[in-house]
């Protein structure tokens, strides 16, 4: 993972919305408590005050957003009296502080180019980031995807569409064969604007990998989507027309059904999640996504990391009644 984290807000936010390497990091550089003031992230840094103050002025938004505050009235006094706060008092009143938690101490780290320390902290972060994915699922991201216990509801549901599909090919397409390889690429193609070969090359799948397998149930409940309407609309137009329709006629089909306003807020979302989950999880940029980049959430780390996350062996044990009905019929 190469990643310039004082150049790109997303990748720092990237990091910093991963709550599983941010527990780590906090274990390995042994920054216990609830708020650290700027001296105590200057001493860190190895920096002055004056850098420290100099990087919020720049940054101030990003900071706040990742953690930095000010401490005033009942809620420093609280913070103060309960050790969550640690001030170097001169003798002074003091009536407001600014603190940042460790999330922000980290933010700090990302954004502070001259520090020797700061550079060693990103390349950690990095690293613990790295492992924080490869430890839950065994080093091998390639089906990080069906963590996400949604992942076999939503397969399932495109394999019943993906039958329909190929049903209406066959019924109402004048074409041959390829027909069944072509639209279904004109499908990946409306989704995520790659066709199966370029997805299966970036994702360095092999010939006999199942690229669906893949992808994540928001991209398979989109392409379930597509087919099911494109499904309908062919045989309505096959019918009107009493023949079978032309790869042209097909073409214009698909093309009206994904220019369609209403899919626009679908598309969006789907191809934002598959773009930002790859980058993050697998490495992989699809550079004609790229316009959808932007910083995973931590609800988004909890699905494939968390608890809440499931393996697909667990999901096949928690509905093996279903399979067991399904196989009977």
């Amino acid at each position: 993972m190469n990643k310039d984290l004082t150049q790109s807000l997303v990748d720092r936010q990237n990091l910093l919305n991963n709550p599983f390497a941010l527990k780590e990091a906090q274990k390995e550089f042994d920054l216990e408590g609830i708020y650290f003031t700027n001296q105590q992230i200057a001493d860190f840094y190895e920096v002055s005050i004056p850098t420290i103050e100099r990087t919020i002025s720049e940054h101030s938004s990003e900071l706040r957003e990742n953690g930095l505050k000010t401490l005033r009235g009942k809620e420093l006094e609280e913070a103060i009296k309960n050790k969550e706060a640690t001030i170097k008092n001169d003798g002074r009143l003091v009536t407001n502080l600014t603190v940042s938690t460790f999330r922000g101490v980290l933010n700090f780290g990302m954004l502070l180019k001259t520090s020797e320390k700061a550079r060693v902290v990103r390349s950690r972060i990095l690293d613990i980031a790295i492992s924080s994915v490869s430890n839950k699922i065994n080093g091998d991201t390639k089906y990080i995807n069906q963590q996400d216990r949604e992942y076999l509801t939503n397969a399932q549901r495109e394999d019943v569409e993906r039958k329909n599909f190929t049903n209406a090919l066959n019924d109402y397409v004048a074409m041959n064969n390829y027909k069944y390889a072509y639209f279904t690429n004109e499908v990946y193609k409306a989704i995520f604007r790659e066709r199966a070969q370029e997805y299966k090359k970036l994702l360095n799948l092999s010939k006999k990998d199942n690229a669906r397998h893949t992808m994540y149930s928001e991209v398979l409940l989109q392409i379930a989507s597509f087919e099911a309407g494109i499904a309908y609309e062919i045989e309505i137009a096959s019918n009107e027309c009493g023949r079978k329709l032309t790869k042209i006629e097909v073409d214009k089909i698909i093309e009206k059904f994904t220019n369609h306003p209403s899919r626009k807020p679908l598309l969006d979302d789907v191809r934002t999640k598959m773009y930002n989950r790859d980058d993050v999880f697998r490495d992989v940029q699809h550079e004609k996504l790229s316009e959808y980049r932007k910083a995973m959430t931590e609800d988004e780390y909890e699905k494939f990391l968390g608890e809440q996350s499931r393996s697909l062996e667990q999901q096949i044990q928690e509905n093996r009644d279903v399979f067991e009905r399904l196989k009977d019929k």
